[in-house]
């Protein structure tokens, strides 16, 4: 097998294709991820109302009285945030990806042929007072020997990197997270 013929063997739609195809997965997989995190963190399952979490705390007021006189007055606030404006959502690109293929095929085959040629001939004359007599003998070989042998050793290696980054937030993902912010609410509480 020749060289060329051995690497045109060699399946390089699938060795490559193959890391392609499982990066788009993972992305696909990794966009069905963060869809997942915000449907269950950021909202009510039951009513799809957005997750929301109040915080109380104690915030100093000051007031005049009609005299000029100011007056601090510890006063208890209940601040209420929708959870999902407080978490990092995984938004994960895959920012880069390197496909090395290395290939490393010996190939050595080894033709050989050995020929020989062999005449023998006689020739023997008798020459005398009676008839002239001729004796001609003549012998041909022919050898011919062929070996070949053939070695190939294949060494293949593959490694992939992969370098994945956490990606801006979409359009639509910005907006909502502007509305939710809207909705923060700063009240005084009611168990002053």
């Amino acid at each position: 097998m020749a060289l060329g013929d051995e690497l045109s063997s060699i399946d390089f739609k699938s060795m490559i294709g193959g890391p392609l195809d499982a990066v788009v997965r993972a992305q696909a997989q990794s966009a069905q991820t963060s869809v997942d995190f915000i449907k269950s963190v950021g909202f009510e399952q039951d009513s799809n109302e957005p997750t929301m979490i109040t915080f109380s705390y104690m915030k100093a007021l000051e007031s005049t009285d009609g005299d000029g006189n100011t007056t601090v007055t510890p006063t208890k606030y209940d601040l209420t945030v929708p959870i999902l404006t407080m978490l990092p959502i995984p938004f994960i690109r895959v920012e880069e990806t390197t496909i090395d293929f290395n290939a490393k095929i010996n190939s050595v085959q080894e033709s050989t042929t050995t020929s020989s040629h062999d005449l023998n001939t006689k020739l023997s004359a008798k020459a005398g007072w009676g008839p002239f007599s001729a004796k001609l003998s003549a012998s041909y070989s022919y050898k011919r020997s062929t070996s070949a042998s053939s070695k190939i050793e294949r060494t293949y290696s593959m490694s992939v990197h992969v370098r994945a980054v956490q990606d801006e937030l979409p359009a639509g993902t910005e907006r909502l997270l502007g509305i939710l912010e809207n909705s923060i609410q700063e009240v005084p509480s009611n168990g002053q």
